[in-house]
């Protein structure tokens, strides 16, 4: 059968017991776009916790080239059976504490968001999540806790494409924003809003007690994922604060507010030099941008909606311009 007629099955598709068998022997390969993850595990549990959190990627035995290389093992001796416990290894190297076995998931996610930011540094990496529609990039850069992930979530759920919920991948040459697409990592109060607000999210399942309290993966959809490796223009920047009970309140903001805030939220900014300073100082200048206080999720949605249509013409126009 010709290779564009080959149809690859989704890992939801798959039976636990393959899935356990192939991350255990091959390794499993999961695309984020910016990259590609090969990850092996011994650990049960991930492979139901992976059939949940990414039911739309492909099944892929690891074969053939990938970025990062990710193990997420048992360690030896009684922890194997007593308590037992994953790890997260990356070439020989154990950068972490482990975690209880049946947190394999967040451990995986966590390390997996740690190798990224420090290792892929052909694009400028904001700690930002990204969406997109009608083929312009909105990208909300924020510091933990700002309701940023349930802010991106809802846009999802609302026709916009999800790019990525932790790294705005933006070109240090061009004017577009890359996917680095997995699930939307939700914590404590989020899952419960998200939840209620749309029937349509797939979660995988929730995992109290971390670091960050409860934690749950919303699945990127199928249409996302068939996307990974399209990007999109640069269209603006919204910088989200969830305030709880508060009403909402919608600003323009400056260039250099713009600035410091895509500076201060890159994981590699020191790291790129030059480069990342042009990118920022480009995005700065070109982008709208808006400061968002909300907590009711429609009329933060409505007053996107409202902008839209003048930033998609913006961005196609400075598009144009620069093919020209």
């Amino acid at each position: 059968m010709p290779r564009e007629h080959l149809v690859v099955p989704s890992l939801s598709t798959v039976g636990a017991g393959e899935l356990a068998a192939t991350l255990a022997e091959t390794g499993l390969l999961l695309d984020y776009g910016l990259a590609t993850l090969r990850v092996r595990s011994n650990v049960t549990a991930l492979a139901l916790q992976l059939r949940a959190a990414y039911p739309h990627f492909p099944f892929r035995p690891a074969s053939g080239w990938a970025d990062l290389h990710v193990d997420i093992l048992h360690p030896r001796g009684l922890r194997r059976w007593w308590r037992p416990q994953a790890t997260f290894l990356c070439d020989g190297a154990r950068p972490f504490a482990p975690f209880a076995a049946e947190g394999a998931l967040p451990l995986m996610e966590w390390g997996t968001n740690w190798l990224i930011g420090r290792r892929l540094n052909h694009r400028l990496l904001l700690h930002a999540g990204v969406v997109e529609r009608d083929g312009v990039a909105l990208v909300l850069p924020a510091v933990p806790g700002s309701g940023k992930s349930t802010l991106t979530a809802a846009l999802s759920l609302r026709g916009w494409r999800l790019l990525s919920d932790e790294f705005g991948a933006l070109g240090l040459a061009d004017d577009r924003v890359y996917p680095v697409l997995k699930p939307i990592a939700l914590k404590n109060q989020s899952i419960d809003v998200i939840r209620g607000w749309s029937a349509q999210a797939q979660f995988g399942p929730s995992f109290p007690g971390t670091r960050k309290g409860t934690v749950a993966h919303m699945a990127a959809s199928a249409a996302d994922v068939a996307r990974v490796h399209e990007p999109a223009l640069l269209g603006a920047v919204v910088l989200p604060r969830w305030l709880e009970g508060g009403s909402t309140d919608w600003s323009r903001v400056d260039e250099e507010t713009v600035f410091g805030s895509l500076a201060f939220n890159a994981f590699n900014y020191a790291v790129v030099g030059a480069d990342g300073f042009r990118a920022v100082v480009r995005a700065a200048r070109a982008c709208p941008a808006w400061e968002l206080t909300y907590s009711d999720l429609n009329q933060a949605l409505a007053l996107l909606d409202t902008e839209w249509p003048a930033v998609v013409a913006a961005a196609r126009q400075r598009a144009g311009a620069h093919a020209a």
